[in-house]
């Protein structure tokens, strides 16, 4: 491994144990209300600081130009609209083919024992897809897919294509990470499932060459199992 490289992976690990380590505080001591708040807030302002401030090359290397939306210059307002339908698009089609047999998965694993009810107003619809979507998946995915994943893959550069995506160890690892860190925040073994759809969530950043589809789909999921949970009378 060239010194560019293994300077990457050093970069990356580090910063990975740093933004573990705060976000594993900001659970531990911030009062309840505020907890995804300055979780989500640790994760944007590591990615400020680790892509955003640098030149815009490594910004759209990374994921993190949202169709221009954060580069200085004029806004391409067509080409960010259409990056955006695109991103609800995949979201919405993963969704579509995974949505059924997680459920299965779900009810083999909690096994429920009453029957599904959930009556929830739009407004409160509405609040918990903004909330998963601005304050949990955006800066999860700005941080584990964007930043994490983007750099790895220069340290091991993508030697597969699977289903037009270019893969290499990057996703593996990033997802592991992804996983410990949840389990690093609530200390239950059952969080460590989450590699499972952080390895979609990183085939979409690889496919589409951004993060915004993968944001769409962490949220839909986020707000799928939850219905589930309340419905049920789970969680």
């Amino acid at each position: 491994m060239d010194s560019d490289r293994r300077s990457a992976l050093v970069e990356a690990l580090v910063a990975a144990l740093v933004v573990t380590g705060l976000v594993t505080l900001a659970s531990a001591f911030l009062p309840e209300k505020y907890i995804a708040t300055g979780v989500g807030f640790v994760f944007l302002a590591a990615t400020w600081a680790l892509v955003w401030r640098r030149d815009d090359a490594f910004v759209v290397a990374s994921g993190l130009a949202f169709g221009g939306l954060v580069l200085p210059g004029k806004l391409d307002v067509k080409q960010a609209a259409w990056g955006a339908l695109g991103a609800v698009g995949w979201a919405l089609a993963f969704g579509a083919v995974t949505f059924i047999p997680f459920f299965f998965g779900w009810r083999a694993w909690w096994a429920p024992e009453g029957s599904f009810s959930l009556t929830p107003r739009l407004s409160e619809v509405a609040n918990e897809i903004v909330g998963q979507l601005v304050i949990i998946a955006l800066p999860e995915e700005a941080f584990y897919r964007g930043y994490l994943q983007s750099r790895l893959d220069q340290v091991w550069a993508p030697q597969l294509r699977i289903a037009g995506a270019p893969i290499g160890p990057g996703i593996l690892v990033a997802s592991a990470i992804f996983a410990l860190g949840h389990i690093a925040t609530i200390h239950t073994a059952s969080r460590l499932a989450v590699f499972f759809p952080a390895l979609l969530f990183g085939w979409l950043r690889a496919r589409t060459g951004g993060i915004g589809a993968s944001v769409g789909y962490h949220a839909f999921c986020n707000v799928f199992s939850e219905a589930l949970g309340r419905g049920y009378g789970v969680y």
